[in-house]
């Protein structure tokens, strides 16, 4: 079919249909996309000013051969309120891949950093374990900026012939994916220079978020259940940003490019016909989901601040009163906007379990260059006005058994335990609860006086306060010294409980390990997820 047909293409079904090899190989030539964009160009091309190096015109990519934004393939209204039953979800995250994810403040309007469980890193799971193509990482993560939950790996999934096409794109492109990043951003702010105001003004650390986040998923497209419903849920969160259905080609037709000229190796018709169709995939699920939520929700909630307490030099507790009701569940996390640092957007989990005066309170850590956690902390007060997405998250409590909870919170990740604790005594079913509460010394357990008043009102539940650096002089008799995961292993037994991790990713990792030593089937071990953790630390 024609180039014209194909962008003309009413239905997804016809779009796919559309794309015949050679009609798509036309659309992005290596020599056409090679000719425009110069070495220092690409070099410098995430930076505001990367423009004054390439000309408007050079190198611009011939007609897409993707389609046009679809209307939704489906108009059916979903409710935006999760589930209450958790939802499993695998061991690695990926953004798709908003700002959340640096500590810098950089960011792209297509998704935020652990908004959804990514494609799984396992070995057979549809996904290259421990290859390049997982989100770039770094950051300081005791925030309570919870993720998705972990609760296990999900079945091996049959390679079909266009993901191996895809497969072999990737490994070829890998020992230079720098180079394709800002290719990549190059294409897309010159071309479509409309886009660059949907992104932060810095896009240092965070530049390849977004294109490793689309190889990503596109790597991942054999498995259809789960990938409709990471990229639902990215579709979903991306309203926020602004993102229209007919941002989608733009993207998908610098991706080619990008990868037409650093894949010459691999890059034939079949294979990117092969792209053609995965990210065709991917964009209308996205769209679809989005027309669905637009029908339930709003793209974002205005909260003012209505209190503000600094509980040490660098921690607050912030409580804000939405503009509407907003529904969410104990355990999960909201995607935060400040007025002083516009499309920056960073995940802090809810503190408390819903409240009958709709009230909504998050611990905020300020780390070091963090520009929303700092912001928070330092600057807001009553009376300012944020932005909330969407609740997103499924760290949460299985109310359909009768299994005691085991939770692990250290630093600011004992936020969602303490709405979890809440959530318990609200259903007033009597379940065994232990909390074990760590910090680096006794001064960071801020919230311990919070957390034993719970205690004294139910007694189901225990607190068990952990000082890494020492015992504290001044805490209860039941003070530990040690490592949270060490503690846990000197209790038990724990073969009839679930267990809650949140806090930095050392700690989850050490303390899926040690609860796994301790007789914890991994499918009852609930925890953000790790790489979102790393991400989200701002």
């Amino acid at each position: 079919m024609a180039h014209e047909g194909v962008r003309g293409a009413a239905s997804h079904e016809g779009v796919r249909a559309g794309v015949s090899p050679q009609g798509v190989r036309a659309g992005v030539s290596p020599q056409g996309v090679r000719g425009g964009v110069p070495a220092q160009g690409v070099r410098g091309g995430v930076s505001a000013g990367f423009g004054a190096e390439l000309e408007d015109g050079a190198g611009s990519p011939s007609p897409s051969p993707l389609p046009p934004a679809h209307p939704p393939t489906s108009t059916t209204a979903s409710a935006s309120t999760p589930a209450s039953t958790p939802v499993s979800t695998p061991a690695s995250t990926s953004d798709f891949a908003h700002a959340s994810g640096s500590t810098s403040g950089g960011g792209s309007y297509l998704a935020e950093a652990g908004s959804a469980p990514a494609p799984s890193s396992t070995p057979g799971a549809g996904g290259r374990a421990g290859k390049a193509f997982v989100p770039a990482l770094g950051a300081d993560s005791v925030t309570g900026a919870a993720g998705a939950a972990d609760t296990g790996v999900r079945p091996s999934v049959a390679v079909s012939p266009d993901a191996m096409l895809i497969r072999r794109t990737l490994d070829e492109i890998e020992p230079v994916a720098d180079k394709v990043t800002s290719y990549f951003y190059a294409l897309l702010f010159v071309h479509h220079p409309g886009l660059r105001a949907l992104f932060p003004a810095a896009m240092d650390v965070q530049r390849d978020r977004l294109f490793k986040a689309l190889l990503t998923s596109v790597e991942n497209v054999d498995d259809t259940d789960y990938l409709t419903e990471y990229l639902s849920h990215l579709g979903r969160g991306h309203r926020k940003y602004g993102t229209l259905p007919e941002h989608y080609p733009a993207v998908g037709e610098c991706l080619l490019s990008a990868l037409a000229r650093y894949a010459s190796g691999t890059w034939n018709p079949e294979t990117e016909a092969a792209w053609v169709r995965a990210y065709t995939t991917i964009s209308q699920i996205m769209i679809d989901a989005a027309a669905e939520d637009e029908a339930v929700a709003p793209a974002w909630w205005q909260a003012e601040v209505v209190s503000h307490e600094l509980r040490t030099p660098d921690i607050a507790v912030v409580t804000v009163r939405p503009d509407q009701p907003y529904p969410f569940l104990a355990g999960q996390y909201a995607s935060v906007e400040t007025p002083w640092w516009p499309r920056i957007w960073r995940h802090y989990s809810f503190a408390a379990a819903p409240r009958s005066d709709g009230l909504l309170s998050f611990h905020v850590k300020a780390v070091p260059a963090g520009w929303v956690s700092n912001a928070m902390v330092h600057r807001a007060r009553p009376g300012d006005v944020v932005r909330l997405g969407p609740p997103s998250g499924s760290m949460t409590v299985d109310h359909t058994t009768d299994n005691g909870l085991l939770c692990l919170g250290g630093g600011t990740g004992i936020a969602p335990i303490k709405a979890l604790v809440e959530d318990v005594a609200e259903r007033g079913h009597r379940r065994p609860m232990e909390v074990f509460y760590g910090a680096r010394s006794g001064h960071d357990l801020y919230d311990l006086d919070t957390m034993l008043r719970l205690e004294q009102s139910h007694p189901w539940l225990s607190v068990r306060p952990v000082v890494a650096t020492g015992g504290r002089p001044d805490g209860p008799a039941n003070s530990l010294s040690g490592q949270l995961p060490d503690a846990v292993r000197q209790y038990g037994p724990w073969r009839e409980y679930d267990a809650y991790l949140s806090g930095p990713p050392g700690m989850i990792r050490n303390g899926v390990d040690a609860l796994v030593g301790v007789g914890i089937p991994s499918d009852r071990i609930r925890h953000d997820s790790v790489d979102e953790l790393v991400a989200a630390g701002d």
